[in-house]
C-alpha cells in the first residue's frame, strides 16, 4: 500500500475529545466496538472487509511536523494535546473477525482496547474504512450470488466517490468474488487482474467499424476483446466473424466482444447466433452498462448466453444501499461495562463475542451474541488481531481472504442465494448478555 493520509483525516470532536480526556485525567482502558445496528432491507447479510487497511492505520498512524504546526496555529489547542499527538503511537489490541466473514446485525466485527484517548481518536478513519469497504464487499457478494461461473468485473472506478475509494472498491468486489477490476492501480497495490478493452471513442475516430477493429487487434492482439455497439451491434458482429477468418492467418484470435447497450438478453442471444454460425463457438460475450442485480436475476431467468459481466456504478456506489447504519461504540471503560441507551441506538454492553453454529449440511444454521467469556456451541468468529499495536501475526494474502469469502457464500442457508430470501437469519442474544445490560442500566445514573 501507498502511504495513508493525514492524520487530520478526522473530526473535528475527536481532538475536542482527546484533550477534554487528557486534561481531565479520562486515560484509563477503553473498549470500542465497531457494529451495523441493523440491517437494510435490501440485504439479508453483510461481509467483512477492510481489516488490513485499519491495521495498517494503527501501525502507522503519526502526526507530522506539519500537521502539528498547523494545529498549533490554529489555535484551538493547548500545548498539552500538541505534545501527545507528537507522541502518538497507537499501543492497543485489535480483535476482528477475519475479512470476508459474512456477519449480521448487532455483531461487532472489530474490537478496539487501548487507553481512552487512542481509541477515541482512530474512530473516524476506523469507521471510514471498514464501513466502504464492508458496504461494497456486501454488495459484490449478492452480485456473486446471482451470477454463479460468470466472470464479474469491477468498472466502478469513474463513478467511486473520490480516488482512494476506486481501489477499495476494486478490494472489496474482489475478496467477494469478482475476477477483477478495470482500476490499474489496483492490480499495482493488490495484484487484483486488471481488465480493459476499449472505447467507442476509438471506434468512433476511425472512418469505419471494421478499420477500428483490425486496427486494435493489431495493437492489442493478446487476450483481444472488441466493443460491437457503437453504431449497429448485429452488423458489428458480422463484420467480427469477418475479420476473424483474417487474423486467424495471422495467429491472432478475437477472444471476445463487448455489448454495452440495448437490451443486453436479447443482443447477447442474437449476437452469440452470429458468432456461432461463424465458427467463433469459441468466442465470448461480455456485457456492460448500468447492470444491477436485478439485470443479473433476469439474464439467469431469461438464459442469457453471457459470459463476463462489467459492473460500474451501481457496485461503486452501492446504488440501491448507499450507507450501512454503523456505528463505533464505547462498550466498557477501566474495567467497567458501559452502555448507551438513546432510543432506536441502544447498545449491548461490554467485551463480546459471536458463536456461530452450523446444520448437519455445513450450513449457518444461527448465531449467538455472549459476553466475551460465554462458552457457546459453535465456532467463535472474533479473533485477537493485534496486540501492543503491532499485528500479531502477517495479514492473510488477497487469495486466502478470497477463498474465505467464497466458502462463507456457500455455507450461507439455502435460500439466501436470491434477492429477497423468505427467511430473516437468527441471532440470538445470550442470557448473560441481557442480564449484563440489565445491571449496566441498574447502576448508571
Amino acid at each position: 500500500m501507498e502511504p495513508g493520509p493525514s492524520a487530520l483525516l478526522t473530526d473535528l470532536y475527536q481532538l475536542n475529545m482527546v484533550q477534554a480526556y487528557l486534561e481531565s485525567g479520562q486515560t484509563g482502558t477503553a473498549v470500542f466496538e465497531f457494529f451495523v445496528r441493523k440491517l437494510p432491507a435490501q440485504r439479508a447479510f453483510l461481509m467483512a472487509a477492510g481489516l488490513e487497511q485499519v491495521l495498517d492505520l494503527l501501525e502507522t498512524l503519526r502526526f507530522s511536523p506539519d500537521e502539528l504546526d498547523w494545529l498549533e496555529r490554529s489555535g484551538r489547542f493547548g500545548a498539552g494535546l500538541i505534545d501527545y499527538l507528537a507522541k502518538f503511537r497507537f499501543s492497543g489490541e485489535v480483535h476482528a473477525m477475519p475479512e470476508g466473514t459474512v456477519f449480521f446485525a448487532n455483531e461487532p466485527i472489530l474490537r478496539v482496547t487501548a487507553p481512552l484517548p487512542e481509541a477515541q481518536l482512530v474512530e473516524t478513519r476506523l469507521i471510514n474504512v471498514l464501513h466502504f469497504q464492508s458496504l461494497i464487499a456486501s454488495k459484490a457478494a449478492r452480485m456473486v450470488q446471482l451470477a454463479p461461473g460468470k466472470l464479474l468485473v469491477d468498472f466502478g472506478l469513474r463513478r467511486a466517490h473520490g480516488s482512494e475509494a476506486g481501489p477499495m472498491v476494486a478490494r472489496a468486489s474482489y475478496i467477494a468474488g469478482f475476477a477483477g477490476s478495470a482500476t490499474v492501480l489496483a492490480e499495482k497495490l493488490f495484484g487484483i487482474p486488471a481488465f480493459g478493452t476499449m472505447a467507442h471513442s476509438f471506434i468512433q475516430s476511425f472512418d469505419s467499424e471494421a478499420a477500428a477493429f483490425e486496427a486494435f487487434a493489431r495493437a492489442r492482439p493478446k487476450d483481444l476483446v472488441l466493443l460491437i455497439d457503437t453504431y449497429d451491434t448485429e452488423a458489428a458482429a458480422r463484420k467480427v466473424v469477418a475479420l476473424a477468418r483474417n487474423l486467424r492467418t495471422q495467429g491472432i484470435k478475437i477472444r471476445g466482444v463487448r455489448i454495452d447497450s440495448g437490451d443486453l438478453v436479447a443482443l447477447s442471444k442474437s449476437v452469440r447466433r452470429i458468432l456461432d454460425d461463424g465458427g467463433l463457438a469459441g468466442t465470448t460475450i461480455f456485457v456492460s452498462g448500468g447492470i444491477e442485480e436485478e439485470s443479473l436475476a433476469a439474464f439467469a431467468r431469461e438464459g442469457a448466453p453471457v459470459d463476463g459481466i462489467g459492473i460500474g456504478t451501481s457496485l461503486a456506489t452501492s446504488s440501491d444501499v448507499p450507507a450501512l447504519d454503523c456505528a463505533y461504540k464505547l462498550q466498557e471503560y477501566a474495567g467497567l461495562p458501559r452502555r448507551k441507551r438513546s432510543a432506536g441506538k441502544a447498545t449491548w454492553p461490554g467485551r463480546k463475542q459471536v458463536w456461530r453454529r452450523y446444520d448437519a449440511d455445513g450450513r449457518m444454521a444461527s448465531d449467538v451474541l455472549s459476553i466475551e467469556e460465554d462458552v457457546h456451541e459453535g465456532e467463535p468468529l472474533i479473533r485477537l488481531m493485534m496486540q501492543d499495536g503491532r499485528r500479531i501475526g502477517p495479514c492473510p494474502s488477497l487469495q486466502e481472504v478470497r477463498g474465505r469469502a467464497r466458502r462463507e457464500l456457500e455455507r450461507l442457508p439455502r435460500g439466501f442465494e436470491v434477492l429477497k430470501p423468505r427467511q430473516s437469519y437468527p441471532v440470538r442474544v445470550a442470557e448473560s448478555l441481557e442480564k449484563l445490560a440489565a445491571t449496566v442500566d441498574a447502576t448508571t445514573k
